[in-house]
């Protein structure tokens, strides 16, 4: 009792859908073996028909193929369910088709009669055309586009999942949102490989149906002459049109469904579906139209022609040619026309002074589109994502970036400023996908050869259609809005410390003294004065190392203020104290530290200098040209072997070394001895200097 009150709770829980599968599966493997009263084979018939219409029109309306994941599984069970109805009729067509025309059902008879005008002869004729029509042209053109589909596919799922894993990295996307996009990658290779083997289903029931009629043809007539003592010419009428609109009522919802598999497959996946894409391509461009109602026009003045229906097609396409083309001159917006603005009788005031932007994007008016959520533009989101991503992984919320366009830009240019001054310009093509060659690429691409923005990889502006192509040559394949973006994440995170400007750093004391209202209360005014704790956090950003622990920050100030007011100190301290996360930046998962070093010699001179001028502003050029010679040769060579370049030195010549080298080599992070944790171990793989001095 009680598992049958589960059943219904689990029933009314919506549960009964996941039933609807076993159910069907079993009641279409039982029309094979148990036989069906016609009535039951028109209700049938009927439903077979509907499910084709139905998967027709999902397949239309589908904006992408994974919309309709479980095509593959539908091709199977519509074929099994028209050969299992296939087998039962067959079986009412032998046993009763001695009765007269309806002996199967009333859907066999009106296809055997209404659709082929009771002549068995057009019968057999309009159903081979139909069969050829499915099995040569539809299924087999199908089978093909699934087949060359899986193996781009699957080809290019390692670009692919580069180019997620770039966005991810890049902050463009979330998490969650990588995962989503990496398992919908996962999908689509899984969907066209199944494709590929579902196809072969309705061949496979194309040659079936053939050859069942065949059988059920001369079946019919041994059944008919030797059973039921019919002549040859009853029983061949009689079973004959029997199996014809057996045969067609079977063969159109194949048909149906065929054409679906080919618009899945066939298909390219936008945001509009099937019928948006037809209509909106073939009349984009009115001129094709004018062309075509002037070719039909001057067919239909040719005598002999059927001038009305000529001249009538070639009317309602010159009025949608004239109707397209007045959409395409309706007034719009022209990016080289700027509005006049008369200021004559206006006088002077400080409004008229204008503010510089902290972070300012530029484009072209070709970009414009990028900025436009009319246009599908997405730029402003991307943007807001990398700002979040920065926040989450530097420590505090950089400025809005403040996007306008400039007409003295070239079209396809943009600029990125900071304060007013330009810090990286750059070209992207709306449209268009960039190609960025990793170093392991199998082919070259035709297209505008140029360079990463951000990284200065060799790069190529592709087609979209060459996106595929691209991705399977081992090409990190990204689009024009995602070029602008890691652009400008990579110049932030470059410029991080001039971005935190007093305005920022009092808005992350307030957003820290939520938590802790104290926190900050007891070292600012007090001990120190906020511009002390921004010069001391710009310092950190300035060597990469991130300001997310705010808390130890400010503990470590709070303790030593008292002492010194040194910004140098203090900023020496504070890196004592963040050690453990700076080594994690380096080094995460407690990997064991391969450093580079100094050799004895050239560590003892440079501890002279220190002493000597210990804010690096006196070190020889000999010894300059060495140091930087050495420290590149030996930064090259780790970077080789694929781990960062790290360099351990003594504590008071660490912020010497760091400024000295971080213009030649940024890629240098530079650390004290102090600053490794204990639980760290260091294994020492290069050292600087040798002999030379």
């Amino acid at each position: 009792m009680n598992n049958i009150l589960s059943l219904a709770n689990q029933l009314r829980g919506g549960q009964l859908q996941s039933f609807a599968g076993p159910v069907l599966i079993i009641m279409i493997l039982s029309m094979m073996v148990l036989p069906l009263p016609p009535f039951v084979l028109d209700v049938l018939f009927t439903f077979n028909i509907a499910l084709a219409v139905i998967v027709l029109l999902v397949s239309l309306y589908s904006r992408d193929a994974l919309e309709f994941s479980v095509f593959p599984t539908v091709l199977l069970i519509t074929t099994l369910l028209r050969l299992s109805l296939n087998v039962a009729s067959t079986r009412v067509v032998l046993m009763h088709g001695h009765t007269g025309p309806d002996a199967a059902g009333k859907v066999i008879e009106a296809f055997g009669h209404f659709l082929v005008g009771g002549n068995y002869t057009v019968g057999i004729v309009v159903f081979i055309i139909l069969v050829v029509i499915n099995f040569v042209v539809i299924t087999k053109g199908a089978g093909r586009i699934a087949e060359v589909s899986a193996r781009f596919t699957l080809d290019a799922i390692p670009g692919k999942q580069m180019a997620i894993d770039a966005d991810l990295n890049a902050g463009l996307i979330r998490e969650d949102e990588a995962r989503q996009r990496r398992k919908q990658v996962s999908q689509e290779a899984d969907f066209y490989g199944s494709m590929d083997g579902a196809s072969k289903f309705v061949r496979g029931d194309a040659i079936a149906g053939i050859l069942i009629m065949l059988i059920t043809v001369i079946g019919g007539l041994i059944v008919g002459v030797m059973q039921h003592d019919l002549n040859i010419g009853d029983a061949a009428k009689n079973y004959t049109l029997l199996t014809i609109g057996d045969g067609l009522v079977a063969q159109i919802p194949a048909l149906i469904i065929s054409t679906a598999a080919g618009l899945v497959v066939s298909r390219v996946s936008t945001e509009e579906d099937l019928g948006q894409q037809f209509v909106q391509q073939l009349t984009y461009r009115p001129q094709v139209l004018w062309l075509a109602a002037g070719i039909l026009g001057a067919l239909g003045l040719v005598p002999g022609m059927p001038h009305f229906v000529f001249l009538l097609l070639a009317g309602l396409i010159g009025a949608l040619a004239y109707h397209q083309s007045s959409q395409a001159a309706s007034p719009a917006e022209n990016p080289d026309e700027a509005e006049m603005v008369t200021t004559e009788g206006l006088d002077a005031s400080w409004e008229d002074v204008v503010q510089v932007d902290t972070i300012g994007l530029e484009v072209g008016y070709r970009l414009i589109p990028l900025v436009d959520k009319q246009r599908q533009g997405d730029l402003l989101k991307r943007i807001n994502g990398i700002r979040k991503k920065f926040a989450q992984e530097i420590g505090f919320l950089p400025p809005v970036v403040h996007i306008r366009d400039n007409l003295e830009l070239r079209p396809n240019s943009y600029s990125i400023t900071m304060k007013g001054s330009v810090i990286g310009q750059g070209e992207a093509y709306s449209g268009m996908h960039l190609a960025i060659n990793p170093g392991q690429v199998t082919m070259a691409l035709p297209g505008n050869s140029t360079q990463d923005p951000a990284f200065g990889l060799p790069a190529v502006w592709i087609e979209t259609e060459q996106r595929e192509v691209a991705q399977t040559s081992g090409y990190t394949v990204v689009d024009a809005s995602t070029v602008v973006t890691t652009h400008l994440n990579h110049l932030i995170r470059m410029h991080a410390s001039e971005l935190l400007g007093r305005e920022e750093l009092q808005k992350l004391l307030d957003h820290l003294g939520k938590r802790s209202p104290k926190l900050a209360d007891d070292l600012i005014p007090k001990l120190l004065p906020l511009a002390t704790v921004q010069k001391i956090l710009q310092h950190l950003l300035e060597e990469g190392v991130n300001i997310r622990d705010m808390r130890t920050i400010i503990d470590t100030l709070t303790e030593y203020a008292g002492r010194t007011q040194d910004v140098i100190e203090l900023l020496a301290l504070v890196r004592v104290a963040l050690g453990r996360a700076i080594a994690e930046q380096c080094f995460p998962s407690g990997a064991e530290m391969q450093v580079m070093s100094l050799h004895p010699e050239l560590e003892s001179i440079l501890m002279q200098v220190v002493q000597s001028d210990p804010m690096a502003g006196g070190i020889e050029p000999g010894l300059a040209d060495t140091l930087t010679r050495e420290t590149t040769s030996a930064v090259q060579r780790v970077e080789q072997l694929g781990l960062p370049a790290v360099l351990v030195v003594p504590d008071v010549m660490r912020l010497l070394l760091s400024r000295f080298l971080r213009r030649s080599l940024p890629q240098l992070r530079v650390l004290a001895h102090a600053e490794i944790p204990d639980s760290r171990k260091i294994k020492f793989i290069s050292i600087i200097g040798g002999n030379k001095k």
